[in-house]
């Protein structure tokens, strides 16, 4: 019997921010702000040894569509630039995810969640399992039992089917519609008002999609939050369109560009060491002593290559 596959997919920027604000302020000698990349790989080794991936990637947004600037122009206007600290540790980032043997998939106007959900699409027939590893509530429309959604940290378990129902109300292939009636405030995209997430849920539960939903509008209008959902319904149908992933977009195609590679050891050594990072350095220096110490290798990183390298 063959060992599982599984595919394993990072929300790159959700990665880089929680990073960053999780880890206190660091830089080496020379200045160079350091505590989003050392957060970065910290969580990149837990995630990988926690699940176990023979394949992964960190997907970044390469910007947003034009289809869903056009429905609402102030679409996540909402939040703030980045801050210099971090910007000027993506070039460091790219660095290390290609010394680690990390793919790094970035397309061109499309943004994360969509990549995310059409690589996790197309890899359903031949992945064991699928993992997102994100923190936006909309890509739990992708969940089924072979796609799970897990968090940034790993403190929790993967969500599936009933792991979604659970923490919202709703079945995944009801996502969008729940989405559509509350809101997303993280994405800037505003609900229905005075209608929140139970009451969005109530409603899905008791008549299954929003075109049920519309048919019996007539039942809810005694109810201030009925009558706010037929006066915005347009809003409704609107926000269906913004919030469900477009799966039909160009990306990765061979699922094995994604297979976990050796990592450059030397390569990774000289950005540590450029970088101060001793800790990090001295497991590639040293991997036997990291392991006396009780300190585990991260399987990306067997001991044999680190070996080989050094």
């Amino acid at each position: 019997m063959s060992d599982p596959r599984n595919l394993l997919l990072i929300d790159g920027y959700g990665l880089l921010y929680r990073a960053y604000y999780a880890i206190p302020a660091m830089s080496n000698k020379a200045g160079e702000p350091t505590n989003a990349l050392f957060g970065s790989v910290r969580m990149l080794q837990s995630l990988r040894e926690l699940w176990g991936a023979t394949h992964w990637a960190v997907v970044f947004d390469g910007g947003l569509p034009e289809e869903r600037m056009e429905l609402v122009e102030e679409y996540k206007a909402n939040r703030a630039s980045m801050p210099e600290e971090l910007s000027a540790q993506l070039p460091l980032i790219d660095e290390y995810l290609e010394a680690a043997g990390v793919a790094r998939v970035c397309v061109k106007g499309e943004e994360a969640d969509d990549v995310l959900a059409a690589i996790a699409a197309r890899a359903h027939k031949t992945m064991d399992r699928v993992l997102i590893a994100t923190s936006d509530k909309d890509l739990l429309q992708a969940v089924d039992d072979v796609v799970n959604v897990v968090p940034m940290s790993g403190k929790s378990g993967a969500l599936d089917p009933k792991g979604v129902a659970e923490k919202t109300g709703v079945r995944p292939d009801q996502i969008v519609a729940w989405l559509a009636l509350v809101g997303d405030v993280a994405d800037n995209i505003t609900g229905v008002p005075g209608v929140g997430k139970k009451t969005a849920a109530t409603w899905l539960q008791t008549y299954g999609s929003l075109e049920s939903l519309h048919d019996h509008l007539g039942e809810l209008q005694g109810k201030k939050a009925g009558q706010s959902l037929a006066a915005h319904w347009e809003r409704v149908e609107r926000n269906v369109k913004m919030v469900r992933l477009n799966l039909d977009i160009p990306c990765v195609y061979d699922l094995e560009a994604l297979a976990v590679r050796p990592p450059d050891g030397a390569r990774l050594l000289t950005l540590f060491e450029r970088l101060d990072l001793e800790h990090f350095a001295r497991d590639v220096r040293e991997p036997d002593l990291a392991l006396r110490q009780n300190k585990r290798l991260p399987k990306h990183v067997p001991r044999e290559t680190w070996l080989r390298h050094n």
